[in-house]
């Protein structure tokens, strides 16, 4: 039966009315829901598209009821995973002081390890800004950026792209390359374990070499200065924690002192926190974090007295249309100075490369011509082959993963470089024993003989200087 066309309007009234009520509490339940704490401040769950169109999560918090249009600010974490919670502590004290605050979750997509894009991640910073922009209770012209250690690098590099970012704040940012501050890094810690000048000029110096060498170190050779030389009008406030052991604060502050003033930067204030460490977060020494919330079974540490305060009376004074002029706050002792790390070492990878294949030549020939083999030479050339690769993994692995793959420390030096030391020794003695049978044998060896023992023979000569610059000599 057909139904007229009459009759047919009131039902296609009531689906539209259906459809679209059903359309909006979709929305509705897909919309951000804000929520206040006891606090006083209230937190809303945020997406926002990043660099490449990545989607990022994040928690904006506002202190409730704040008279508005406010500044805003957009926390840029540091090095690592980097999820949000990291930075509770200073997200909540810039929200309690009026400040309209961003903190994200750090991008897993096209950040590792091994790959490290300070471009993408300040993309990632500059989407944060454009949302903090978007909201009605947010000046558009007063929001900036916020960086911590590597965030040190990436927040001005944001800046330095847009004029959106009306200032930045940074908190242990390094003034040299990542490379050169990660080997200032694990030297200061591995002296602070005990650990002996020789050890770790081999962390500092010929590993570093070697990673950046071989490209092994994302972003190791980005300059931080030309990027700071762009900020010409971009108010600046650069701290560092009094205990500072991640990057060298005295170096540092200096860099980014001369480099704004070159710039032409008349708002740039380079200052200090008093009891602070890299995080600017209590500390003793430096090493250790005083109280604050637990992050992977650690403490993160209070932040330090002061701290908040000096961060977000500047950002007040900024967006009041006052910045500060440029001051610079003495800088403290720095008990380790940096020393470059040249890019284009190809030597150090290919120094023991060279020993590996000689040390294997022996084995492999003898494996494939089916020839004699002096046991002596087998010995030299396992304890050869067993000697380089330990001396080159060794002090990697502390690159890779920290100072603690350093423990347990023997007289001043990690157990296994101990090991190494003596896998060392054993190489010198194997080939003054495989020398010493060679001339015993009644039978002069075969050109075929001298030609499989040259490449061990040239191995075992080159690995005595190779071990001494390595720093493997005992």
């Amino acid at each position: 039966m057909l139904v007229s066309t009459r009759s047919a309007l009131p039902i296609r009234a009531v689906l539209a009315v259906l459809s679209g009520a059903l359309t909006g509490a979709l929305l509705l339940l897909a919309a951000p829901v804000a929520y206040a704490g006891g606090d006083g401040l209230v937190r809303q769950e945020v997406t926002f598209r990043g660099g490449g169109g990545l989607l990022l999560h994040g928690t904006v918090l506002s202190k409730d009821g704040a008279p508005g249009p406010r500044p805003g600010i957009v926390l840029v974490g540091g090095s690592g995973a980097g999820p949000r919670e990291e930075y509770r502590q200073e997200a909540e004290a810039f929200a309690q002081a009026g400040i309209t605050t961003l903190v994200y979750d750090k991008r897993t997509v096209g950040y590792s390890r091994l790959h490290v894009d300070f471009g993408l991640l300040a993309d990632d910073a500059l989407a944060g800004v454009r949302l903090l922009q978007s909201r009605n209770t947010v000046n558009p012209r007063q929001v900036g950026l916020w960086g911590f250690s590597e965030g040190g690098w990436v927040a001005p590099l944001a800046a330095s792209r847009s004029a959106d970012v009306a200032f930045v704040v940074t908190i242990g940012g390094s003034g040299y390359d990542p490379l050169r501050t990660q080997a200032w890094n694990l030297a200061t810690h591995l002296r602070h374990q005990g650990v002996d000048g020789p050890f770790r000029r081999t962390v500092a110096d010929a590993t570093a070499q070697l990673l950046g060498s071989a490209g092994l170190f994302p972003e190791g050779g980005y300059d931080p200065v030309p990027v700071l030389e762009q900020l010409h009008r971009t108010p600046v406030l650069a701290l560092w924690g009094e205990h500072d052991t991640q990057v060298p604060p005295q170096e540092s502050s200096r860099i980014f002192r001369e480099t704004l003033a070159r710039a032409g930067n008349q708002h740039a204030v380079i200052g200090f926190v008093a009891g602070g460490a890299h995080n600017g977060h209590r500390t003793t020494d430096g090493f250790d974090r005083i109280g604050g919330p637990l992050f992977d079974g650690r403490h993160l540490g209070e932040l330090a007295p002061g701290y908040a305060q000096t961060m977000t009376s500047w950002v007040q004074a900024v967006a009041a249309g006052h910045p500060p002029a440029s001051s610079a706050a003495p800088a403290p002792g720095q008990a380790i100075a940096t020393t470059p790390v040249p890019s284009h070492a190809w030597y150090t990878w290919l120094a023991p490369a060279l020993l590996l294949l000689g040390f294997a030549a022996y084995p492999a020939s003898a494996v494939l011509r089916r020839g004699p083999v002096l046991r002596p030479v087998r010995w030299l050339a396992v304890f050869g082959l067993l000697a380089v690769v330990a001396a080159v993994a060794c002090p990697l692995a502390v690159f890779v993963a920290g100072d603690g793959t350093a423990a347990p420390v023997v007289w001043g030096r990690p157990a296994m470089w101990l090991v190494v030391q003596g896998l060392a020794v054993a190489v010198v003695v194997s080939a003054c024993v495989s020398a010493a049978a060679l001339r015993r044998r009644r039978v002069a060896p075969s050109r075929a003989l001298w030609l499989r023992l040259a490449p061990v023979g040239l191995a075992a000569v080159g690995f005595v200087p190779w071990a001494v610059w390595w720093g493997v000599a005992p």
